[in-house]
């Protein structure tokens, strides 16, 4: 049976769920990688380099995309994304509520009406793919309307891990009125999607912690490590890369990624370490 999801369906407030995590110490990046998130913007000037490299790609067969932003950001983040995306023949869509801030009541409400809406109209299952905080999303959805999405694809979202392990816990708590320690919502976010589901990560994200982004290992779960920033990430070369890859898959033949020839120097698909 479809699972509810939780960060909808269950508000929380900062001043009654502030439950300790135990036995998990929460790291985030340090200052040195917090301070390299100032290279995004070169990321988005590669991205325009990349371009006749990225042309190349496979052309999509044309089904849906919706596309998530992250905490605090709206859809022009995304813009860039879905361009490329387009161009590569996907219907994309984005989510449409503003600026994200953090799982209020009624947003996933709202999220799952749109993709039922979508993949009636094209007639197809929906991809979904979230930047951050919107990967959660993305997630979560796939877990109620599994028989409407095609597969989830994630940019540094933090589904594992202790939930400080983040430079962005403070103003998740700030902007959403919810804490970000909940032990019961924390096992729920840690749960797989029943579809194919890609976590695209970088050890170098100066925002969240690298091993709040590695799936455990499964047959429809898989880890793509790219060299970027988290607020560049959806503007990365590597990463684009990577999701048109992943979206070009073949319904019900679905493959983890496995870069051959020089792209081995730039993707890694085996994390040596577990998120346990």
């Amino acid at each position: 049976m479809p699972q509810a999801p939780i960060l909808d369906r269950m508000p929380r407030t900062r001043s009654s769920q502030a439950v300790p995590i135990a036995n998990h110490r929460p790291r985030p990046p340090g200052p040195l990688l917090l301070l390299l998130e100032g290279r995004a913007p070169l990321e988005y000037f590669s991205m325009l380099a990349a371009y006749p490299w990225l042309r190349r790609l496979p052309r999509g067969d044309g089904h849906p995309v919706m596309v998530f932003p992250g905490l605090g950001a709206n859809d022009a983040t995304t813009w860039p994304l879905r361009g490329f995306l387009r161009r590569l023949g996907y219907v994309t869509q984005a989510w449409g509520q503003g600026f994200n801030a953090g799982p209020r009541v009624g947003v996933l409400d709202r999220c799952a009406a749109d993709i039922r809406e979508l993949a009636d109209r094209t007639g197809q299952r929906v991809s979904l793919l979230g930047w951050s905080l919107g990967g959660i999303y993305a997630r979560e959805m796939a877990k109620e309307l599994p028989d409407h999405v095609r597969c989830v694809i994630t940019l540094g979202t933090p589904f594992t891990g202790h939930p400080r392990a983040t430079n962005a816990w403070r103003f998740f708590e700030l902007v959403s009125g919810q804490t970000s320690q909940d032990p019961t919502l924390i096992a729920q976010l840690r749960e797989p999607p029943p579809v194919p589901t890609t976590s695209i990560y970088s050890r170098t994200d100066g925002i969240v912690a690298w091993r709040c982004s590695v799936n455990e290992p499964s047959p429809l779960a898989e880890n793509i490590e790219v060299h970027a920033s988290h607020v560049g990430m959806g503007l990365n070369p590597l990463a684009l890369y990577a999701i048109a890859d992943r979206l070009a898959q073949t319904p019900g033949a679905w493959k983890p990624f496995e870069p051959t020839g020089a792209r081995r120097w730039f993707f890694r698909t085996r994390p040596d370490v577990t998120t346990s």
